[in-house]
């Protein structure tokens, strides 16, 4: 197959269930798919196992499904649960959905994944605007032939995150009596969870938060020249002097209660953009 064939098919597929044209898109990470119901209309739902060459979720919390339609009055397409390295399959896999979105002319993105707290404060239930990240996962999506359609070979990676998006959040945190915090997100392989002397060694490296999704699309995204936003919703504290499991029972709930918090700020930066 030559470059992006996948993609292509894909977007013709796709260009048949909706005449809306989006420019911002938007992923609901585990346990966040119950955000979806805060969208204000729905113009067409398709199944990822719909979409010739999408992988498909396979993990619980990911409803697995492309939505378009509108937040507030902005049209948007939604992704509905995510695809994991851990999963197996590969850092082009788990990315092939923001390059369809760059070839659909889509310059926004906005992410939400769940993640575990490792700095003090970051307790179940925040929500923490990501202003930089680590990858401790030893995978790239550009690693391999470059798609020049997409972006350049090395793509500046000074800041993946809006600077512009992070104050129209924080302003809106300000607005809708949210209490949001910042800071830094790692991602890592997966599946297991990390060990109490993993958590101490996340910590002395600088990280916040930890989960195992994001950084490979915020990769992605940069290099298609994409202005990038991430949450995280906290739901659960990693102290590694005083370890608990976090059973993903836990993990879902948690998210389930910040999904709602999470698209209000989304929701919110589109009206300022808008105004």
């Amino acid at each position: 197959m030559s470059k992006l064939d996948r993609e292509r098919t894909a977007l013709k597929i796709l260009s048949r269930f909706t005449e809306i044209e989006p420019d911002t898109a938007i992923i609901l990470g585990t346990g966040l798919g119950v955000a979806e119901n805060e969208l204000t209309s729905v113009h067409a739902t398709i199944p990822y196992k719909d979409i010739p060459g999408f992988p498909v979720s396979s993990v619980e919390g990911h409803h697995g499904k492309l939505i378009f339609g509108e937040l507030g009055e902005h049209p948007v397409v939604v992704m509905s649960g995510r695809f994991h390295l851990y999963e197996g399959y590969s850092a082009r896999d788990v990315t092939l959905p923001i390059r369809i979105f760059s070839m659909m002319g889509i310059r926004r993105l906005f992410i939400s994944n769940a993640a575990g707290g490792l700095k003090k404060g970051l307790s179940p239930g925040t929500v923490m605007v990501i202003k930089d990240h680590i990858n401790l996962t030893g995978r790239n999506p550009l690693v391999g032939p470059n798609y020049d359609e997409i972006g350049p070979r090395f793509p500046d990676m000074t800041r993946p995150y809006s600077l512009r998006l992070i104050d129209l959040c924080l302003k809106a945190a300000t607005t809708n009596g949210i209490s949001l915090e910042q800071g830094i997100y790692v991602q890592v392989l997966g599946p297991s969870m990390e060990t109490a002397a993993e958590t101490r060694m996340l910590k002395i490296l600088g990280a916040d938060a930890v989960g195992m999704s994001t950084v490979m699309e915020v990769i992605q995204a940069s290099q298609a020249g994409m202005e990038v936003l991430a949450l995280s919703s906290i739901t659960n504290y990693n102290d590694p002097s005083n370890y608990t499991p976090a059973p993903l029972e836990d993990i879902l709930r948690i998210a389930n209660k910040t999904a709602p918090l999470i698209m209000g700020l989304f929701r919110s930066i589109l009206l300022q953009l808008k105004g």
